[in-house]
């Protein structure tokens, strides 16, 4: 508990199990009361060891439903069981849980319902080894999407992110799509709402067992968040809507 609010760490795992440990070590289960992960179908036995380490939640989906999809079992089961904040870790390790805490005490002293943990502010992501396209990528996104979106963060794809149960609650993200896209789907989402977010910054640690895509689903991924901060604004201008955003 924090502030007498049940936090929740979700944690959307495929093929983790070689870094599932060393990620839960670094949870501050002090002021974390349930840890849920599911299992997106791994061909790894992520969903037998995540039980080994004494991970009561855990959720193995017979096919593999993308990481948009992922995230959807996550918060749904994390609202389920009544979390006041929920914080997503990836458990591959390359971010590192230490942060939670911190991401937890922004939203639980009610200063922001959305907390993102920015490998942008500062040096981390060069210095962890992020390849330089995905940065200089990273960087012309967030400024386009900023730029459309009327916002400031300094990125808006780390995939390190806690959210209060107002903001949850308040958006259709089951409506988003189940592929990498679904995280800049829930920022406009929650944009559109009229939610703010709070920024950490966060090293981060790219290696073999971390996660990544290749270059052709970053570049699709690139297109879908372009598509999507372009519909936020044509919403916000009365043009079209979208069924996700309202």
């Amino acid at each position: 508990m924090y502030n007498n609010k049940k936090v929740v760490v979700v944690m959307p795992a495929y093929n983790a199990s070689k870094t599932i440990e060393m990620t839960l070590n670094e949870v501050p289960m002090h002021i974390v009361d349930e840890v849920i992960l599911v299992d997106d179908a791994s061909k790894d036995d992520t969903s037998e060891v995540a039980r080994n380490l004494g991970i009561h939640h855990v959720i193995k989906h017979e096919q593999n439903k993308g990481y948009g999809g992922n995230q959807k079992t996550c918060y749904n089961k994390a609202l389920e069981i009544g979390a006041d904040i929920v914080v997503m870790v990836h458990p591959d390790y390359q971010y590192t849980p230490k942060l939670v805490e911190a991401m937890v005490s922004i939203i639980g002293n009610e200063l922001y319902d959305v907390v993102l943990a920015s490998r942008i502010l500062g040096k981390g992501a060069l210095k962890g080894g992020m390849p330089i396209y995905k940065y200089i990528a990273n960087r012309i996104l967030t400024l386009i999407q900023n730029i459309v979106m009327n916002q400031k963060l300094s990125e808006y794809h780390t995939g390190y992110r806690a959210f209060s149960k107002k903001s949850l609650g308040s958006i259709s993200y089951n409506l988003n799509s189940d592929d990498f896209v679904f995280d800049n789907q829930m920022l406009a989402q929650l944009f559109y709402k009229g939610f703010e977010c709070g920024e950490v910054t966060c090293p981060t640690k790219y290696f073999e067992e971390a996660s990544s895509i290749n270059f052709t689903r970053s570049s699709i991924y690139g297109l879908g968040c372009l598509w999507t901060a372009f519909q936020y604004r044509l919403n916000k201008w009365g043009i079209i809507r979208s069924s996700f955003l309202n």
